[in-house]
C-alpha cells in the first residue's frame, strides 16, 4: 500500500472517530443530495474539508484540538438546502447580502445547535468559516485552519469542473 494511500486511510479514520455520531445521522445523510461545487456533495466537501483540516493542522507547530477540528469542519455547510435554487435578485442592493455566500454560515450553525451538542469552539469554526464575507474572523486556530481548509478545496472542486 502506497504511502500516500496510507495518509489517506489514517485521515479518514480520523475523520470516523471524531465524527461518526454527526456522519450517521439522517439529517446529515441530507446533504449526499445536495451539490456544492461542480458535482462535490455537501456531504462529501464536508469530509474533504475535515481532512485537509487534519493535513493543515498537522503541518503547523501548534497544539490543535482535533475533534473540535473535525467536528466543525463537518458541519461548517451543515445548511441543508440546494443553494442553487435560490431566487434571490440582486437587483435591488439590500438583497446582496442575502446571498447563499453571506447567510449560510448562520444558518449552519443553527441548525447543527438544533441537532448536536456542540462546544463553543465547534460553533466559531461554523460561524466564521466564511470569512472575509463574514466580517469578524476566527478568532481559534481550528476556526483558521477549517476557514483555509475550506477555501483550498473549494477551489479544487470548482476548477476540477472546468
Amino acid at each position: 500500500m502506497s504511502r500516500i494511500i496510507k495518509k489517506d486511510k489514517h485521515l479518514r479514520n480520523t475523520v470516523k472517530k471524531y465524527g461518526n455520531d454527526i456522519l450517521n445521522t439522517p439529517s446529515y445523510q441530507q446533504s449526499k443530495g445536495f451539490i456544492q461545487h461542480g458535482k462535490k456533495s455537501v456531504f462529501q466537501h464536508s469530509i474533504d474539508v475535515a481532512k485537509m483540516s487534519l493535513k493543515i493542522s498537522r503541518t503547523l507547530p501548534f497544539q490543535f484540538k482535533e475533534s473540535e477540528l473535525v467536528r466543525g469542519a463537518l458541519l461548517h455547510d451543515y445548511f441543508l438546502y440546494d443553494w442553487h435554487d435560490l431566487k434571490i435578485s440582486i437587483k435591488n442592493p439590500k438583497d446582496f447580502f442575502k446571498l447563499h455566500g453571506f447567510t449560510h454560515a448562520n444558518t449552519a450553525l443553527k441548525n447543527a445547535k438544533r441537532d448536536f451538542v456542540l462546544s463553543e469552539n465547534e460553533k466559531e469554526i461554523i460561524k466564521k468559516h466564511m470569512w472575509p464575507l463574514n466580517i469578524k474572523p476566527p478568532m481559534s486556530r481550528e476556526a483558521w485552519v477549517v476557514t483555509m481548509a475550506d477555501k483550498i478545496c473549494s477551489i479544487k472542486e470548482t476548477v476540477h469542473r472546468r
